[in-house]
């Protein structure tokens, strides 16, 4: 067989690519295969079985379990993994002492039937899972987490029936199994005093994230041999730990916010993830997650308490009576209002078919994408809603649905207004035609389509030309829009945004122009947010306010700081040529900044950053996007904003549905709905 010159030197090439993989395997991992498995939760193996398929993490036929979903679910959820049967009915006595309405979820595996619980008032529903003893307690928790059946809880009481004998042969412990028992349901359910404290506490401060037993949050003394597996496991987040800093709560029996344990979804635990069951007391993978449910408390920003603490939490923060805020029939109001941005490209155009091929949309982006580091997640894959195709109107009310489930206010709708040119207008004016109820409002996104997918000057498909139509007709385009009554309003003006004002020469003038028509036109005073972006995105050029306008608002990652992320420690593929930064860091720069916004400059935080989707080897990734990240940061922004007036205070989210960047709310496949669930965490807390 003859072989070209092309052919030998690509076969040159790819055997010079496997020697140098080979070689940078034997210096970081001391052989030339690369990472080798030495547990069941290695991150290798959870690279192994990416792509295709998914194993969903919990058991197919719970799917069709007539037991859930529930009707009408209780905001406080009780989680009940039972191995010993003669110890439920204790625990169940102790849960008449909760004195709101509660629901009751049991997973079994100890082989025997067991009866829903009889004589509690504030029971609402209950429901008994079968399940396998594999995981200890843990991976029966995972299993309702992954099938979202703890959705649905602002708070939850995490108990199983506990003996632990193996602390009698063990001279660090003081007390057996059974008065350790004996002490988390004192602790924890031991009078309705004392249960309505610890809800008085989960109300009155919201960063308060779980209650343990007195002396039961440890340390780093109680790494034992979990550190490695702790490790391995953060990775699928893309966290590191810092092992000094351990903090956790040992015999996994808690009051916990709800988020703290529905965000585990995005760790994509199975079964396989999980030790054979052979008496371990440490090492295994379900010791390793009553570890991580400690450190990912305190990365959404929350902190752990043991019940002893709570005298000092009421002379601290009073609230007494506060929790009965869990009531089911409590009125509650939201801490912020909460906009994320929202995309329309989500439907064939005329432009699209013939700059990218006849039926292009973002999904044709989207799915082309392939991983470019260890673990890297793309392509990103829907779930509830699908591939989805905005000409539908059932799409926004699904949407909409969605959002308000999450205590989400509306969406600001990306509007494509070129000279008097309407592009990817579909969406917007069919929600204005229908009667689907999605607040909204509009940013106008004045900035030029290119093939790079950058907004810059280079290879434009269609640019801004504010010669042949004044930018000050835009008013008139979009006013049918401001009068619509789901417009999203402050203080009774319709909010609107600009992108990228510095591009227009006499921007003050325009405002005032808009403002002069707004108010012609029977709209009234509107509210005139510029984008926060850098002077090379064409940003405003002084102070927002001498310029005329109501504000700013801010949209990560634009203006905060690139800093490099872990390149070196995550395998990237030779064929990078990208820009690689820290989540964590950008997150904590925009954390910053918030603590320091003036009235009328609004903050914002982003899901995520990554690109690869438009550009593949070149893009901008953000290394360590997770919901727990995501959610202290989200929460900080908030807190930023709650001195301010009801109406003011409002946080932007980098996107609902960006789906080619990453910044997505939307349900996926490795995430779930934990992002949105991190929103609703702390809008409801």
């Amino acid at each position: 067989m003859r072989i070209s010159r092309d052919g030998l030197g690509r076969r040159i090439e790819y055997v010079s690519s496997r020697a140098r993989n080979a070689g940078a395997n034997l210096i970081l991992h001391g052989n030339i295969f690369g990472e080798v498995a030495r547990h069941p939760a290695d991150f290798s193996n959870f690279v192994a079985r990416q792509g295709g398929r998914q194993n969903s993490g919990f058991p197919d036929a719970w799917r069709i379990d007539p037991q859930i979903p529930f009707g009408a679910p209780a905001r406080v959820g009780v989680v009940i993994h039972c191995f010993y049967p003669e110890l439920l009915g204790e625990l169940y006595d102790h849960l008449a002492n909760i004195p709101v309405e509660f629901d009751v979820v049991v997973t079994n595996a100890s082989g025997e039937a067991i009866p829903a619980p009889e004589g509690l008032a504030n029971m609402k529903n209950f429901a008994c899972f079968e399940v396998d003893n594999h995981g200890r307690d843990i991976f029966p928790l995972v299993q309702l987490v992954n099938a979202e059946v703890l959705n649905p809880y602002e708070l939850i009481l995490k108990v199983h029936t506990k003996r632990s004998a193996w602390r009698e042969e063990h001279t660090d412990f003081n007390e057996s199994g059974d008065a350790w028992k004996d002490q988390f349901l004192s602790d924890l359910l031991g009078t309705p005093e004392r249960v309505a404290d610890i809800l008085d506490a989960f109300a009155a401060d919201h960063a308060l994230g779980l209650i343990t037993a007195t002396g039961n949050v440890v340390g780093k003394k109680y790494w034992g041999g979990d550190q490695r597996i702790v490790e391995q496991l953060m990775r699928r987040i893309e966290m590191a730990i810092e092992p000094d800093a351990l903090r956790f709560a040992a015999g996994s029996m808690y009051w916990v916010r709800g988020f703290v344990l529905q965000g585990l979804r995005a760790f994509n635990l199975v079964a396989d993830d999980f030790d054979e069951e052979a008496g371990q007391v440490d090492g295994t993978t379900a010791h390793a997650i009553e570890r991580i449910i400690g450190i990912v408390a305190e990365e959404a920003g929350l902190v752990l308490a043991e019940a002893g603490e709570l005298p000092a939490m009421r002379k601290r923060l009073g609230g007494e009576g506060g929790g009965q805020r869990f009531a089911m029939s409590a009125p509650r109001t939201e801490r912020a209002t909460i906009i994320p941005f929202y995309l329309p490209q989500f439907h064939p155009s005329e432009q699209n078919d013939q700059w990218w091929g006849t039926g292009f949309t973002e999904w044709s982006n989207v799915t082309g994408a392939v991983p470019a580091y260890r673990g890297h997640y793309q392509p990103k894959i829907p779930t509830e809603l699908g591939f989805y195709d905005l000409r539908i109107d059932e799409v926004r009310q699904r949407q909409t649905d969605l959002a308000r489930e999450h205590a989400i206010a509306g969406f600001m709708y990306y509007y494509y207004w070129f000279a008097g040119q309407r592009l990817l207008n579909l969406p917007i004016e069919k929600l204005h035609a229908s009667d689907v109820d999605m607040p909204y409002c509009l940013m106008w996104a004045n900035e030029n389509w290119t093939r790079r997918w950058d907004g810059h000057e280079a290879d434009i498909l269609i640019g801004q030309d504010y010669d042949t139509v004044p930018a000050e007709d835009f008013i008139d385009d979009v006013m049918d829009f401001l009068a619509d009554e789901r417009y999203i309003r402050v203080d009774g003006k319709p909010l609107l945004a600009v992108y990228r004002p510095g591009q227009m020469d006499n921007f003050p003038e325009v405002v005032v122009t808009w403002r002069e028509r707004a108010r012609a036109a029977g709209v009234g005073e509107i509210m005139v947010l510029a984008v926060a972006v850098a002077r090379d995105f064409d940003s405003i050029v002084g102070d927002a306010f001498e310029l005329g306008l109501d504000g700013t608002l801010e949209f990560p990652p634009h203006n905060l700081p690139w800093v490099a992320g872990p390149a070196s420690r995550v395998g990237m593929d030779h064929r990078w040529r990208g820009n690689f930064m820290s989540y964590q860091a950008t997150a904590e720069a925009s954390i910053q900044n918030a603590r320091q916004l003036e009235r009328g400059h609004y903050p914002g935080a982003m899901v995520a950053f990554d690109n690869t989707a438009r550009r593949q080897w070149k893009p901008d990734v953000w290394y360590g996007s997770n919901p727990y990240t995501f959610h202290r940061w989200v929460k900080e922004l908030v807190d930023a904003v709650s001195d301010r007036s009801q109406a003011e205070r409002i946080v932007f989210i980098n996107a609902w549905n960006e789906w080619a960047e990453s910044a997505i709310l939307e349900p996926t496949t490795r995430y779930g709905r934990s992002f949105l669930l991190a929103i609703r965490s702390v809008v409801m807390s």
